[in-house]
């Protein structure tokens, strides 16, 4: 089977996040398995033009606004009519391939825009953005579509998508869980971490903030915020950092590498998340596999990769004290936060990316 694949970014992209993993990891499957893919995506600075990634081809056209244009360019003089399945990764905006591709084809999300957009892109396209994604959504809604969460089936059927015609498929990582928890060594001070891109809609603000009304309480806790402080949002942090009162015990570490990446996920007693919303929190499995509980704010994606009060615990409210509120009940009940380790990790051994391809093999052979 030849295979097409439309998204905004590749793995090899500055930007380039969970959503990106995905990809790479079902591409590369499939062409392990003796099929032809593509990858269709945007460039960036330093970019060639086409590459070979993991076995299967990237084309890279246009940038970060212009690729919806000049993929449906390239597309038309290029590759109509050559794939047996066409899928288009939607990440904020539509590349709207149903318009212009014929055959078998189908919609990936793995989560919809809506309040990101007030917290992502400036006024007045935030609010262009915020209205108009309704109406596109109701454009294509007739289409087959796959998503990893019931938070975005649920999503997607507000918006006249057919319930049948929507498929999950399993998330993974792309870290190996450890093999036993009793090899994991803790802090001796309980630390709570923040881990990923420090943006907007991440609201890392939140966690600081919720830390703050902890130490009142606790003076024996630590946050540690590794993540890219890069952008408007990240000096409005360490501005909020600098100016706490207690600065000393919130250490920032910005972008981290793998190694380090999994020893903060380790050592950390308890990992906070206060999304607006997410896919699935792809960094709460991480921490999971490496015998680290999450309390997150009650969202779409992360109420589906949270069970709580089994792996975790979902804030009563989406608020810094609420946040800081079900951080310290973590901590303070040893022996509910000792099951919930015991319970993630074991979850997170099911969380695998050759289970969402076989899902994927499953949706695409229908």
């Amino acid at each position: 089977m030849k295979i097409l694949w439309f998204s905004w970014k590749d793995k090899r992209h500055p930007l380039a996040g969970g959503a990106e993993v995905v990809t790479d990891a079902i591409l590369s499957r499939l062409v392990k398995d003796g099929h032809e893919a593509t990858l269709l995506t945007s460039g960036y600075a330093g970019a060639s033009g086409e590459d070979m990634v993991n076995g299967y081809r990237v084309i890279r056209v246009g940038g970060r606004a212009s690729v919806y244009w000049h993929a449906f360019r390239y597309y038309r003089v290029h590759l109509k009519g050559v794939h047996d399945l066409v899928v288009e990764e939607i990440n904020t905006i539509p590349f709207f391939t149903p318009w212009y591709v014929q055959g078998k084809r189908a919609l990936f999300f793995h989560q919809l825009a809506r309040e990101i957009w007030f917290y992502q892109i400036f006024f007045p396209l935030s609010l262009a953005g915020y209205c108009i994604e309704p109406f596109y959504l109701r454009l294509l809604s007739k289409e087959r579509v796959i998503t990893i969460s019931e938070s975005t089936k649920r999503d997607l059927a507000r918006y006249g998508f057919k319930k049948e015609n929507i498929s999950i498929i399993s998330e993974g990582i792309d870290i190996k869980p450890v093999e036993r928890l009793e090899s994991i060594k803790k802090t001796a001070i309980p630390t709570v971490l923040s881990l990923g891109a420090v943006r907007p809609m991440k609201r890392t603000l939140d966690i600081v903030r919720g830390f703050e009304i902890i130490k009142a309480h606790t003076p024996e806790v630590k946050l540690v915020i590794a993540g890219d402080m890069a952008g408007k949002y990240g000096k409005k942090v360490l501005r909020e950092i600098a100016n706490s009162n207690y600065k000393d015990d919130i250490e920032v570490l910005g972008k981290v590498s793998r190694q380090e990446k999994i020893r903060l996920m380790q050592e950390a007693h308890v990992l906070a998340v206060a999304s607006l919303k997410e896919g699935w929190g792809l960094v709460v499995t991480e921490a999971n596999s490496q015998g680290t509980p999450a309390v997150v704010y009650d969202v779409d994606g992360l109420r589906d990769c949270v069970r709580d009060g089994v792996t975790g615990l979902h804030t009563k409210e989406n608020t810094p004290q609420a946040l800081a509120e079900a951080i310290m009940k973590m901590l303070e009940e040893k022996e509910a936060h000792e099951t919930m380790r015991q319970n993630a990790w074991e979850w997170s051994k099911t969380i695998t990316f050759e289970k969402q391809y076989q899902n994927f093999l499953e949706i695409i052979k229908k």
